[in-house]
């Protein structure tokens, strides 16, 4: 059903009237944060004379008449748009009508992410005059980018930016209807904002916009979560899949096209491996089934990486390196699931997803990481989702805001959860199946969780059941390993940090050689170079990896290195009638 009484073009008073919303009702969100208005001239900056005589070898000249609609929220637009004359009017979609963002001038440029990853705009553009501008598609965006150093660093910073502050308030991406901490709805939030995408979402229990559009569809609450996303699609409680398709994050991969590398999985390692392949010439796609990042993305703070002094949150770092890796012209698959390798006769590889497509390639590198584990206690599933929670971010961190939660695991992972939530809840209950956090966890995080006030560190104790009503968790029992004893606690929401399983299930057909706990040997354990499998040609590396060390510095330094093993494999096996000029390495991270 095409929304178009949402997403036309009208006024906020008429749009807001067709829905039977007084204007009075309608709060107006502000388009930028007291930190983005600082850098308001990073955002919106306006481009020398010599910048715009170094950008015509990359564009065309367009004109447009005034009232001209230039770029449409939910379509691919033709590009970045640099100014020459005229004026341009930038506004977004919520789902109270339209709101302006800024006016653009001569020798400034419209555009933001969407247009480096040639993906639907998030945004509405009118030329508000006659205008002229230099229309530079996205695949020559990227090579300004390369090309002029301190002009793309310019450019780089105002997209990155721009899309800073569409997150802020969610416009112009879709609209989830749903109530609160509802499985699905968080569900549907958390895939959103892992790959960093606008979005907004109204409870009907508590908005009456939500209410409005709830009773206009006759939508029951069995029937909820539903989605409205800006090309007018109305989807019901969706997958990620078919959300991220109807967003257009996601498109049809050629089949004709034959990659030097596939990699799959878009963890640190997998990143780090696209950002430098891509920049030394090599054709590669980067494919993960959910979202950019891994389990580092999920990370509150990194504290530990080095040239970070102050932290950096592990969505912040994983962001730069996937912003990074579409600089150099990375193809990205994300989300879609590989369901099998396979090698082929002609020495290449050809990969199986999951909605049928086929990715080809000369070349692949694993790098799917791990999957995270879960408690031995039977009744766990029924929690997933709602009460039981994996990583720590703002998301969850929002539902158990002033609560009691629990916490299990002694890794960093778990410290740094620990310490975030400690930030935002009543109290931390964590729970520790050893003697101390000493033996597994970083001395610094250690003392700062000693001197946070509010954790509790339980050691030689493990939860041995969960209770609560429906899906909602409400109590721990747990048992203390040393005494034996049985203690009950309250809590309605359980994080969980305690290790990781390799993610090599979907390899069972191939022949990949595997250790006893299902990670791939590769290096003298495979009979192979260091980082190849038992496979030529195809390449293990960061957490799936049998002996790599946890952590997002090894990481992303074997993303490097694999690379390197790559050029090596792929001048062994190019047809002698190809010849190619030397790629000189260049640092990236």
């Amino acid at each position: 059903m095409a929304l178009t009484w949402l997403i036309s073009a009208k006024s906020v008073r008429s749009r807001t009237a067709s829905i039977g919303v007084p204007m009075s009702q309608v709060p107006v969100p502000q388009v930028l944060s007291p930190m983005l208005e600082l850098r308001r001239e990073q955002m919106f900056p306006t481009l020398d004379p010599e910048d715009i005589t170094r950008l015509e070898r990359f564009g065309e000249r367009v004109r447009f008449a005034a009232g001209e609609r230039m770029v449409s929220t939910g379509e691919v637009s033709r590009g970045l748009f640099v100014l020459l004359s005229g004026a341009v009017e930038v506004s977004q979609r919520t789902h109270t009508g339209q709101k302006n963002i800024t006016t653009y001038g001569p020798r400034q440029f419209l555009g933001e992410l969407a247009q480096l990853s040639n993906r639907p705009s998030l945004v509405d553009a009118n030329a508000t005059e006659e205008t002229e501008a230099l229309v530079i598609a996205s695949r020559r965006l990227r090579d300004v980018l390369v090309e002029n150093a301190e002009l793309g660093e310019h450019i780089m910073r105002a997209l990155i930016l721009r899309r800073v502050g569409l997150l802020e308030t969610g416009a112009g991406g879709p609209v989830v209807v749903g109530i609160a901490g509802q499985s699905d709805v968080l569900r549907l939030e958390g895939f959103l904002g892992r790959n960093g995408h606008p979005f907004q979402r109204l409870d009907p229990q508590s908005d009456s916009c939500a209410q409005t559009l709830v009773e206009r569809f006759h939508v029951t609450p069995e029937q909820l979560p539903i989605v409205l996303c800006p090309n007018g699609q109305l989807l019901h409680n969706p997958s990620e899949s078919a959300l991220a398709r109807c967003l257009g994050l996601v498109s049809p991969i050629n089949p004709d096209t034959l990659f030097d590398v596939a990699i799959i999985g878009a963890g640190p390692a997998g990143l780090a491996a696209a950002v430098y392949a891509g920049s030394e010439g090599l054709c590669t796609i980067t494919v993960d089934c959910r979202a950019f990042g891994g389990q580092a993305g999920a990370s509150s703070r990194i504290e530990n990486y080095l040239g970070f002094p102050t932290g950096i949150s592990g969505m912040a770092l994983m962001a730069r390196a996937y912003n990074q890796a579409q600089k150099f012209g990375v193809d990205m698959a994300i989300p879609d699931e590989i369901i099998r390798l396979r090698a082929m006769a002609d020495q290449g590889f050809a990969l199986d997803l999951a909605n049928g497509e086929i990715i080809n390639t000369r070349a692949v590198v694993i790098a799917s990481g791990a999957m995270y584990r879960k408690l031995d206690v039977p009744n766990l599933a029924e929690f997933e989702g709602t009460s039981v929670h994996y990583w720590a971010s703002p998301l969850e961190a929002r539902l158990c805001t002033g609560q009691e939660v629990a916490l299990v695991g002694a890794g960093n992972s778990a410290g740094q959860g620990a310490v975030y939530l400690a930030a935002r809840v009543k109290k931390v209950w964590m729970i520790v199946r050893g003697p101390s956090l000493e033996a597994t966890m970083s001395s610094y995080l250690v003392e700062r969780i000693r001197a946070q006030p509010n954790i509790e560190v339980l050691t030689q104790t493990e939860i041995v059941a969960l209770e609560g009503e429906g899906r909602n968790l409400s109590t721990l029992t747990l048992h203390n390993r040393r005494t034996g004893e049985t203690t009950s606690k309250q809590a309605n929401h359980l994080f969980l940090f305690i290790g990781a399983a390799p993610n090599t299930d979907w390899l069972e057909s191939s022949k990949i050689a595997r250790d006893a706990k299902g990670f791939i040997r590769t290096g003298e354990e495979a009979g192979r170079d260091p980082l190849e499998t038992s496979i030529d040609g195809v390449f293990a590396i960061g957490d799936v990896r049998a002996g790599s060390i946890k952590r997002v510095a090894s990481s992303v330094g074997e993303g490097a290195q694999v690379v390197a093993a790559l050029h090596g494999y792929l001048a062994r096996t190019r047809q002698p009638d190809t010849e190619v000029e030397p790629i000189l390495a260049v640092e990236t991270l």
